[in-house]
């Protein structure tokens, strides 16, 4: 895998990586099958986006409700995503080209989260980045937890492939996922095997 490695060795940030719900994971309802984009990963916990949970609302019908005129966007409508189970009320655009954004946080030199309303202004009038996703709310981790779920087989991590994560449709994106470890998602077990 992709990880970083601390001094010692061990395995340390999984910053920049898919994580995919295994089947045993036990959050169904909010977890089962999801493809989680990991932002960020030190000592204190994790931050993650699950990308692969679609939501009723456009971006076109965000916008008009903070009273942006979406017209630029034209037939280039997406929906926002469900971006996990904490604050929901929380917006965050995952998009590649840094821009110039009051708030915005890299994941990798490509790969980009910005957290400011001046990146939703920008889409808004057809000058934001070319790609992005629009997300409502957050996955979290406290402190060693993420680290006991991936022990427990709860999650499979690989390093984050931009086709998934912006050209894949919503539905294939776990599958498609599980096939970047050299896995068929169909023989995918809900028990680990330890040996």
């Amino acid at each position: 895998m992709d990880a970083e490695h601390d001094t010692a060795g061990n395995m340390g940030y999984l910053r920049n990586q898919f994580l995919i719900a295994m089947p045993g994971l036990g959050d169904d309802d909010h977890f089962g099958q999801t493809v989680t984009l990991l932002c960020e990963h030190n000592d204190e916990g994790a931050l993650g986006l699950v990308v692969n949970r679609p939501t009723d609302l456009k971006v076109t019908d965000m916008l008009a409700h903070l009273g942006l005129d979406a017209s630029e966007l034209g037939d280039r409508d997406s929906p926002v995503f469900w971006g996990g189970p904490v604050q929901p009320e929380r917006g965050f655009v995952v998009h590649v080209e840094c821009g110039d954004w009051e708030s915005t946080m890299a994941i990798d030199d490509a790969l980009f989260v910005t957290t400011s309303r001046d990146i939703l202004d920008a889409i808004a009038a057809g000058e934001g980045p070319r790609q992005y996703l629009v997300l409502l709310g957050y996955a979290g981790w406290d402190a060693g937890q993420l680290e006991s779920e991936i022990l427990h087989n709860a999650w499979l991590n690989t390093p984050v492939d931009q086709q998934i994560l912006f050209r894949t449709p919503t539905t294939e994106r776990w599958r498609e996922a599980t096939r970047l470890l050299g896995v068929d998602s169909t023989q995918l077990s809900a028990t680990a095997g330890h040996a």
